[in-house]
């Protein structure tokens, strides 16, 4: 039988109240006590003995840094600016500070930070500023590392460089959370790393580039490019297509570009160069300048798949099958308002809504407004196993040209809608030269290397 239950006495209560808030204020007061700590500790540093002349201030903050590393613990720099130069960051270093009011600035002479083959590196919650200032030659930008196993910059702000702004070679880690603008080569430089992930990041008014991950040799390379926002990309050394993109993969295999939002860039919004295996998806793709999605040269393997792409000279390219460029897929992407008009001066011009070439498949995609083409099918002998399937193609000069040329191969175009196609649904051409009808009606497609079949035309 159960025992009934006490109720407990006016004393009890309070005890047990008292006891209960003393456990929820103690973790809160351990940490500030903590903190206050920590922060006396560097105050300290800061205001006694941080020099007023740059020189003497960036040796001091290299000690102070040397010796945080050493042991283990984190650099806080209160709110205040931090004029200095020439750092050389140790192994473990963690420097913090408060967002947008610890201010790191460089007084010139050589570089800001850098740091070479330790394992980890951590800056945080910091404002890095390079007013634009001369970097030596050996410099390729204002935070340059090298040979690190995890970098983490999270929360910060880097603006103000003459080259580019972040350079990391052979390193892995994350760049996340971080605003990053105004330089003048590219926002973030990644070459030969080692997984790296680029998340989150707001990147604008860049010179030549935005986000780039490149090798110097083609090989797996695992980087993560997702959820950032780029815009307003310059392509102040010109080129055609070298310079100008606001995300670009280069030689670079295994990467995935997924969900960013990439807009008013000089040339591409993502360049896929030599790059293998590559997902491009989900992206948000405005105002390019040239080709928004491109796909190019020596690669084996794109998926390219739900994109919206809006104003661009032309939408989606896979190319380069003379190259080695093949094994494409691409899907479910929107495609509209595009121009005959871009960056230089090209061999058959602008205008073009999707183009491929070699062994892929283009299914489930909308494209309006294509003054040119809306498909480009292969160039000149440069077509091999294309399935073109359930697209929707309306508003564009000539709705799908399919090459004819001698040595071009097979294409499968079925169960597409063309609309308002004023120079055909599907034509045959041999390079830029018009070399057939209409080969969407019944009967008339003389080409037994390609199958048209069951496409609406309106």
């Amino acid at each position: 039988m159960n025992q009934p239950l006490s109720t407990p006495s006016r004393r009890e209560l309070l005890r047990l109240a008292a006891l209960a808030a003393a456990a929820l204020s103690a973790p809160a007061a351990f940490a500030a006590t903590q903190q206050a700590d920590l922060r006396g500790s560097i105050d300290a540093i800061r205001y006694k003995t941080l020099p007023a002349s740059g020189d003497r201030k960036s040796t001091s903050l290299q000690k102070m840094i040397d010796e945080a590393s050493q042991s283990n613990v984190p650099v806080f720099l209160p709110p205040g600016t931090y004029k200095v130069s020439n750092l050389t960051l140790p192994d473990n270093t963690r420097i913090t500070g408060v967002p947008g009011a610890s201010r790191i600035v460089y007084t010139g002479d050589g570089h800001l930070f850098s740091a070479e083959n330790v394992k980890r590196i951590e800056l945080s919650n910091i404002v890095i500023d390079g007013q634009n200032r001369w970097l030596g030659d050996y410099a390729g930008a204002l935070v340059q590392f090298s040979g690190i196993d995890e970098v983490l910059i999270d929360n910060c702000e880097i603006i103000g460089s003459r080259k580019h702004a972040l350079q990391l070679e052979r390193c892995g880690g994350r760049i996340e959370r971080s605003r990053i603008s105004g330089a003048g080569q590219s926002g973030i430089y990644a070459v030969e790393s080692t997984g790296l992930s680029v998340t989150g990041n707001e990147v604008f008014d860049c010179g030549n580039g935005g986000i780039l991950i490149h090798r110097w040799k083609k090989a797996d390379d695992d980087s993560i490019v997702s959820n950032n926002r780029v815009y307003r990309i310059r392509a102040n050394d010109g080129g055609t297509g070298q310079n100008g993109n606001g995300i670009n993969i280069f030689r670079a295999d295994n990467v995935t570009v997924t969900n960013n939002h990439v807009s008013d860039c000089a040339f591409s919004a993502i360049r896929a160069n030599s790059a293998s295996n590559i997902q491009i998806n989900a992206n948000q793709c405005l105002r390019s300048g040239e080709t928004a999605l491109y796909v190019e040269f020596e690669f084996q393997g794109a998926v390219v798949s739900g994109n919206m792409i809006d104003g661009a000279a032309n939408g989606i390219s896979i190319a380069n099958f003379d190259k080695g460029g093949r094994l494409a897929s691409v899907t479910d992407n929107v495609v509209r308002n595009l121009t005959l008009k871009g960056p230089y001066e090209h061999e058959l011009g602008f205008g073009v809504g999707i183009a491929a070439e070699a062994d892929t498949l283009i299914s489930g995609n909308v494209i309006e407004n294509a003054p040119r083409w809306g498909m480009q099918l292969g160039w000149g002998p440069y077509l091999r196993n294309l399935v073109v399937n359930g697209n929707i193609i309306r508003k564009a000069g000539v709705g799908c040209v399919v090459s004819v040329a001698d040595g071009a191969g097979t294409a499968v175009i079925t169960d597409n809608v063309f609309q308002e196609t004023a120079g055909g649904a599907v034509v045959g051409f041999a390079w830029d030269k018009k070399m057939s009808d209409e080969l969407a009606a019944n009967g008339q497609n003389p080409y037994p290397q390609l199958t048209v079949e069951r496409n609406r035309i309106s």
